[in-house]
């Protein structure tokens, strides 16, 4: 079963209903602010014919060739999201912006066919390389721009693309200081010429074909989960996790003392920003990070485990390195332990 089979009374009401009958509406949700901003951004860096449209989808994505932006439904109803943070990390305002810049590089580079530049294919690669949904990157390499957890940029160069337009876009980023000497300094400088040039350029495909919105999803918000909720069981089955989380966290005493609580509620209230932290920096898809944090925390928990609180910090840079650690071996070697 999905993460949320005990979801809130008031959650539980919404997973029986069809998504399309769910009146969803990106105006007037609280996403449309978010586009605003978006749009704001692509005012202050002189691209005044450029606004792709936004709607709601299944997914954050941009159609292959299309420029318009599709964001998930579950961003545009407080109940939804709800339901999203319990069972798949909700992406934070800080987040929904980066997506949403990185997204409208993808558009940028459709609506005005960059992509089949010679300058583009020299810099990115070759748009029509095939995509590769698990991908191993190299991790600190300097030939791509940081943006996405991850190192999103080496997926493919349509990605390396739309991240570099993304630190381009994103105020304040410094992007000159911040890779000066680097190879992707190419990559951004061209984006910041290629918008000079555009400026003031109709795009040439103003209007893009949408894919999945909201009003096709006639599955429900529970079927919805089902189906995109990735079974990452099989890599994770391997995992024997006892020995080393003894190590690191506490065995409580048979009688309860001062100064130490139980470490399944505590993991619990780290556990986004622990697998944000693993995955930007191991670039280990997001869903088997999560798998992996979620078997630690119900192993602690099976094992009555404690934190002492005088040494939560320390304990919880332990863990995080612990979690690190097995998703790196993970990403050398396909597997998280070894025979």
């Amino acid at each position: 079963m999905p993460p949320f089979e005990k979801p809130h009374s008031d959650l539980q009401d919404l997973l029986g209903k069809p998504i399309k009958d769910l009146g969803l509406a990106l105006e007037g949700s609280p996403l449309e602010k978010y586009v605003h901003v978006l749009y704001r951004d692509l005012e202050r860096k002189g691209l005044r014919h450029f606004r792709p449209l936004c709607y709601l989808s299944d997914e954050w994505g941009c159609p292959s060739g299309e420029p318009v932006i599709g964001v998930p439904f579950y961003l545009a109803d407080p109940k939804l999201a709800a339901l999203e943070r319990d069972t798949n990390d909700l992406e934070d305002g800080r987040e929904i912006l980066m997506y949403l810049r990185h997204e409208a590089g993808h558009a940028f580079n459709y609506a005005y066919e960059l992509y089949k530049g010679d300058e583009w294919r020299a810099l990115f690669g070759p748009f029509r390389r095939p995509y590769r949904d698990h991908y191993r990157p190299e991790p600190f390499s300097r030939h791509f721009v940081r943006h996405i957890a991850g190192w999103y940029a080496q997926k493919h160069p349509d990605e390396d693309f739309a991240e570099t337009f993304a630190v381009w876009l994103t105020p304040r980023s410094g992007w000159r200081r911040r890779y000066r000497g680097w190879p992707a300094l190419r990559k951004l400088r061209y984006v910041d010429r290629a918008a000079r040039r555009l400026a003031d350029t109709p795009p040439l495909r103003a209007v893009g074909a949408t894919d999945v919105t909201v009003a096709d999803m006639d599955i429900t918000v529970e079927q919805f989960y089902q189906t995109h909720t990735p079974d990452e069981a099989q890599a994770i089955a391997e995992l024997a996790l006892d020995t080393d989380l003894v190590d690191i966290l506490t065995k409580p005493a048979p009688r309860r003392r001062a100064g130490i609580r139980p470490a399944g509620p505590w993991l619990a209230e780290h556990r986004k920003a622990i697998v944000d932290k693993v995955t930007y920096w191991t670039g280990v898809r997001r869903p088997l990070v999560r798998a992996l944090v979620d078997s630690v925390e119900l192993r602690v928990a099976a094992l009555g485990l404690a934190v002492e609180t005088a040494r939560e910090d320390t304990q919880l840079v332990e863990v995080t390195a612990y979690a690190t650690t097995l998703a790196m071996t993970y990403l050398a070697r396909g597997r998280f332990t070894q025979p």
